[in-house]
């Protein structure tokens, strides 16, 4: 079948490998459909992603059909279409005891630290399937993306009444902005690229977007009354940005990281003790995400159709993947179809 292989940074290769066999209960053969690239895959290809190691099969943002599986399996049958969760965890170890499979110590994330979806077929643990009867593969496949984003705002534990500042306006940071609005709270969208804030203006109505730059703190205060938000959420894996979120914090309020970086950051300890700040890491995200998102999804309360601006065929990527890491492309999303 077919086969995309990340060899070494800045290197694919397209090849012929053998065709997964359902061998036993519990798992399921989906055909690919789609493939969401992700700024995980963009910084593998630059070799600069952490927890990766070469050769591998990227592609974890999936929009599936199911081929085989034992009917007896959820009730999953032939030609369901489906989302992937694509986090794969040991179910033992004290996160996973504690409901928090996410951060599970042993977690193998398809794509990362096991080979992933870019190829025609692959086997997957049924408990991994999230199926639609009304979602598109295209929807199917940002359901992983949106999934961060959900984790993201729950993890901040978001509430009508409060104004969120959500730094970082890429897939994750607009994944992040659905599930503030979700959540019915203010949101203001912090970027340094003035394209991707207008997006968010007249894509996706976010009346206040600030960009970056040395006025930034006078201007939350401005939209806050002086208060500054109440919770800041930053989704671009930026340590200069990451560094700076703990300056835009209300007394008393909450940051939660999103992105991640290889290094380490520093904050001015005093600062952070006289705000009280709750200081939170975010990573992957739970079934119930996925289940909630198709279910969001399904009733029209989440619109991803503005996301997708870059598309090619499975031929095609290889060629066209450069392209996408350059910032005169503009890309926001690119999806690759098998």
């Amino acid at each position: 079948m077919k086969t995309i292989t990340l060899e070494k940074p800045g290197s694919f290769r397209l090849h012929d490998t053998a065709a997964p066999v359902l061998d036993s209960s519990g798992e399921a053969i989906v055909k690919i459909h789609r493939v969401g690239i992700c700024g995980t895959d963009l910084h593998a290809y630059r070799g600069k992603q952490p927890f990766f190691s070469y050769p591998r099969i990227l592609g974890h943002e999936l929009g599936v059909e199911v081929v085989a599986v034992d009917p007896n399996d959820r009730g999953l049958k032939a030609g369901d279409r489906c989302a992937v969760l694509p986090s794969m965890t040991c179910g033992r170890c004290i996160a996973c005891r504690r409901g928090k499979p996410q951060c599970c110590m042993n977690i193998r994330v398809l794509g990362v630290h096991m080979d992933g979806g870019m190829r025609e077929l692959l086997k997957v643990p049924v408990a991994k399937l999230f199926p639609s009867t009304e979602l598109s593969f295209d929807q199917l496949a940002l359901v992983e993306t949106l999934g961060i984003g959900s984790h993201a705002v729950q993890r901040g534990q978001i509430e009508p009444d409060e104004t969120v500042l959500v730094i970082g306006a890429g897939p994750i940071g607009l994944s992040v902005i659905q599930f503030v609005k979700v959540a019915g709270a203010r949101t203001i969208v912090l970027d340094i690229n003035e394209d991707r804030l207008r997006f968010c203006r007249e894509k996706i109505g976010i009346e206040h977007t600030i960009l970056d730059g040395p006025e930034t703190v006078a201007e939350l205060k401005k939209l806050t009354s002086d208060e500054l938000p109440t919770t800041v959420i930053d989704a671009t894996g930026n340590p200069a940005s990451m560094t700076n979120a703990f300056r835009y914090i209300a007394h008393g309020g909450k940051l939660v990281f999103v992105g991640v970086f290889q290094g380490d950051l520093t904050f001015n300890d005093p600062d952070f003790h006289r705000r009280e700040t709750t200081l939170m890491a975010c990573r992957n995200s739970q079934p119930q995400d996925f289940e909630r998102i198709v279910s969001l999804m399904e009733a029209g309360r989440l619109d991803t159709t503005p996301w997708i601006t870059h598309r090619c065929t499975s031929d095609e990527m290889i060629e066209r993947f450069p392209s996408w890491l350059e910032p005169s492309a503009k890309v926001l999303k690119a999806v690759v179809s098998f």
